[in-house]
């Protein structure tokens, strides 16, 4: 018998009778496509972690890759970030023009290692992207030190780090410019969706331009009483613009995500307590410079302890029923990095063992603590089969 006899997902979103609500009144409203919510989302959001300014985007990919050409970022240059990522960190980089140099990771917290990054500089070196994994936090003073000494512009994936503190502050207000992501696994959700922030007017400025095809920043309201027809195209641009059906549901997300955050922490609390008593396997970090998002949670497994690998493990926890998934395969490793790149195994080898030991667990606020509890129990029986 399985430890649970329904099926429990890796996520699920929490959307409730609020977000629906706020859904409906923005079709019946007639402004479906940016508007006001777009504005008023922009501007809740560069409230809450603490920038002076914000741009609403169909994507984190789209924040990532408007932030890097706003920044100059283009041929010939290279973006250090990495391996340890999903493919829109370093592909965004590739769309510019640039090359993407990857820096292999912490054992610890899986985020890039700082210590590394200073191997990997060269004249044409010109941004680092600093990935905050499952939501905890990089080293940014080391990273931030290094930037500043070689003017290199600093653009942090902030997609798992919606609610991540980096000293006390959050992360959204630190580098030169932060992208998040809403997509429906995050832990604020618009379906799609990002968010780029800086404290920067003249990047936000040609951001804000580049997202609506590079034309003049009023001219999303062209169409309404106050709005005029003329516009002009200041730069070919990008259609990457958020909508305010997605905003509309960022709004009411942001509002609860507090609530939300707090479910996630007990579940994670929750985890790290139970998982501690077991040695065929490491439990997630909170370094004390950090407050955690909790957007993934991570175990590694200790294989030398177990008489099956990772792959097989998975497969056990999904007889068991319970969904999981493995964040991330690192860069390198994948066809077109490796033929494009040249990279081979053993180039980065924190990510290549930290790659092989990891599973993401369930953890998501729609999660009771039974769920939670299921999750343990299914994960100590396959422990239980398989320990050497």
């Amino acid at each position: 018998m399985s430890a649970r006899q329904e099926f429990l997902p890796y996520n699920i979103p929490l959307i409730e009778e609020d977000d629906i609500a706020e859904v409906v009144d923005t079709l019946r409203s007639g402004w479906i496509a940016k508007g006001p919510k777009t504005l008023e989302f922009e501007k809740q959001f560069a409230e809450y972690v603490g920038a002076k300014y914000a741009v609403a985007l169909n994507s984190c990919t789209a924040a990532l890759h408007l932030a890097l050409v706003a920044a100059g970022i283009g041929e010939g240059d290279e973006v250090i970030t990495t391996p340890m990522t999903f493919a829109s960190s370093a592909n965004v980089i590739i769309h510019t023009g640039a090359k993407p140099v990857l820096v292999d990771i912490d054992p610890i917290t899986m985020n890039i290692d700082p210590k590394k990054i200073g191997e990997k500089l060269s004249p044409r070196t010109k941004g680092i992207i600093p990935v905050h994994i499952a939501g905890h936090p990089c080293d940014l003073d080391e990273i931030m030190t290094i930037a500043r000494e070689h003017n290199l512009f600093v653009l942090e994936d902030g997609a798992h780090a919606v609610y991540t503190q980096y000293k006390g502050k959050m992360i959204g207000s630190l580098g030169d410019a932060t992208a998040f992501s809403f997509y429906a696994t995050k832990n604020l959700v618009t379906g799609e969706g990002g968010m780029v922030t800086t404290n920067n007017e003249d990047l936000y400025n040609k951001i804000r331009i580049l997202s609506t095809h590079g034309m003049s920043r009023n001219a999303w309201n062209r169409y309404a009483q106050a709005g005029s027809w003329y516009y002009e195209v200041l730069e070919p641009g990008y259609k990457d613009n958020m909508s305010d059906i997605m905003a509309g549901l960022g709004l009411t997300q942001l509002a609860k995500l507090e609530r939300m955050q707090g479910v996630r922490r007990d579940l994670a609390e929750y985890f790290n307590a139970e998982f501690a008593k077991i040695p065929e396997l490491e439990e997630p970090v909170e370094l004390d410079y950090a407050r955690h998002a909790w957007h993934l949670y991570i175990i590694k497994l200790n294989l030398d302890k177990l008489s099956i690998d990772r792959g097989a493990f998975v497969e056990e926890l999904k007889a068991e029923n319970i969904g999981t998934s493995v964040h991330f395969i690192p860069l390198h490793m994948h066809p077109y990095y490796r033929d494009t790149f040249g990279y081979k195994a053993g180039d980065f080898p924190v990510a290549e063992d930290v790659f092989e030991r990891i599973i993401s667990l369930p953890l998501y606020p729609k999660m009771s603590m039974q769920d939670a509890q299921d999750v343990v129990d299914a994960v100590r029986r396959v422990i239980e089969r398989f320990r050497k």
